[in-house]
């Protein structure tokens, strides 16, 4: 009796036992094989990552053998042939212009993310998103040219000026960021769930109420992700600014004097210096700050978006 119930017992466990064939074990070791690939792959980048930022950190700081940090962060002269370093024009003028393009930018941008996804018929969203994203895939020497032919001709005659500046840069920056924001503030509208809507046109909101005190505080975080993805392209643009800002290291007094950026700095000057000169290292320093400012925007990405999540 005791075998038979032993018997009996081996056959309901071995029916529990996952069945192990070749095939299975095959499939097992790509999975572990490929698990270690991306695993590798993570570590490589974000070792080459680490690394720019560490090479680039310790060129930077080596600025500071031959000047001191007050006069590169708050000084305003830049005459490397005289050994002055100051790279507040730089970075004022790199915050003001993507201030500036940001301000355009985001109400067009918000407009056209409400009409496309609550306005809009489905064949002209169909039509419209494409043309959309299509901006994203033009080069931005294409912007830098229009710029140039275009909108600063037209400034100078009606400023009566030459019509390079922070403007003209703003005004080119303001288009490439626009599908970025529209794109992502799109998606944050449609993606929230249709009783918040239903919701306010019961209770005798208008459509315009629902849009704007509704719909666009609960896509809060999404369009909040979306401005500071633009803010991050339009640090980072080098080409069409070069174009159309002028390129003279000096403070602007207004928004249509002729000034220079961190990128356009160093695109500017990075072949007129020797390697491991002061006029080299600062160039490495403003390219730290433009890291630093970049990680900044994507930590503050991350807090919203853990903030959105915990609501």
């Amino acid at each position: 009796m005791n075998s038979a119930a032993d018997k009996l017992s081996n056959t309901k466990l071995d029916k529990k036992r996952p069945i192990v064939t070749k095939w299975t074990q095959g499939q097992h070791r790509q999975d572990s094989i490929m698990k270690w690939v991306f695993v590798a792959s993570a570590a490589l980048v974000s070792a080459i990552i680490f690394s720019i930022i560490v090479f680039v950190g310790m060129q930077g700081i080596k600025t500071f053998q031959g000047v001191s940090p007050l006069e590169f962060f708050l000084s305003t002269d830049w005459t490397p042939g005289q050994n002055k370093f100051g790279a507040l024009p730089f970075l004022y003028s790199t915050l003001l212009m993507t201030l500036v393009a940001v301000v355009f930018s985001v109400p067009l941008a918000l407009s056209g993310a409400l009409f496309m996804a609550k306005i809009a018929p489905n064949w002209m969203r169909e039509i419209m998103r494409p043309a959309t994203d299509l901006f994203v895939g033009i080069p931005s020497v294409v912007y830098g040219l229009i710029g140039m032919t275009v909108i600063v001709p037209a400034l100078g005659k009606i400023t009566g000026g030459i019509g390079y500046g922070i403007l003209p840069a703003a005004i080119i920056l303001a288009i490439m960021i626009l599908p970025t924001i529209l794109s992502i503030s799109e998606d944050a509208i449609r993606s929230l769930p249709t009783r918040l809507e239903e919701a306010s046109l019961a209770l005798g909101a208008t459509r315009w109420q629902t849009m704007w005190r509704v719909l666009l505080p609960a896509a809060r975080p999404g369009i909040l992700t979306a401005i500071i993805l633009g803010m991050g392209r339009a640090i980072g643009e080098t080409m069409a600014v070069f174009m159309v800002i002028g390129n003279s290291p000096q403070m602007p007094k207004s928004l249509l004097d002729s000034t220079t950026v961190l990128t356009t700095a160093i695109v500017k000057d990075m072949g007129n210096t020797n390697y491991g000169s002061t006029w080299n290292n600062a160039l490495y320093l403003m390219a730290l700050l433009l890291l630093v400012i970049s990680l900044s925007l994507i930590l503050i990405i991350r807090i919203v978006a853990k903030r959105s999540e915990l609501k």
